[in-house]
C-alpha cells in the first residue's frame, strides 16, 4: 500500500488552563463542527476528557491518507482554533500511528517546529493491516 494513501491515526493531547474548559470545550466545538462540514478525509473526529484529571483532553483522529491531514493542518477553522488554544490551554503533544510518507513527514516537521507543537510519530511495522473496505 502506498503511504500516501493510507489511514492512520492522530492523537492529540490537550491540558487547558485552570478556570478555562469551558472556553475550551466552546473552541473544540467550533472546530469539530468546522472539521466535519469542511474534511471529508477526517474519518473519525473525537475530542474526550481523561477520567481521571479534568484539565485533561484528548483528540482522536483518524485520517483518510496524508492529503487528509495536510488538509486538516491547512483548514482555515482549524487555524483558528490553534490559535485560541494558545489562550487557553497550557500544553498539546500529538502522536501520529500509521505510515505516512517522507514528504508529509518532512511538511509535518516544518510546521510544528514553527508552532511549537511536539509530535512522535509511530511508523507502522510489517504488522498490521487496513480493511479494504476502510478504503472504499
Amino acid at each position: 500500500m502506498n503511504p500516501k494513501n493510507s489511514p492512520f491515526v492522530l492523537i492529540a493531547r490537550v491540558r487547558v488552563r485552570p478556570g478555562k474548559v469551558d472556553d475550551y470545550l466552546n473552541i473544540a466545538a467550533e472546530a469539530d463542527s468546522a472539521v466535519q462540514q469542511t474534511e471529508p478525509g477526517m474519518l473519525m473526529h473525537n475530542f474526550d476528557a481523561d477520567p481521571d484529571d479534568p484539565l485533561q483532553f484528548t483528540w482522536t483522529e483518524i485520517y483518510r491518507d496524508d492529503e487528509s491531514l495536510i488538509a486538516h493542518i491547512n483548514n482555515p477553522p482549524v487555524q483558528e482554533y490553534g490559535k485560541k488554544h494558545l489562550e487557553l490551554a497550557e500544553s498539546i503533544e500529538v502522536e501520529i500511528y500509521g505510515t505516512l510518507a517522507d514528504e508529509t513527514l518532512n511538511f509535518l516537521n516544518m510546521a510544528w517546529a514553527e508552532s511549537g507543537i511536539p509530535f512522535k510519530y509511530f511508523k507502522t511495522t510489517s504488522v498490521g493491516y487496513v480493511r479494504d473496505s476502510l478504503l472504499s
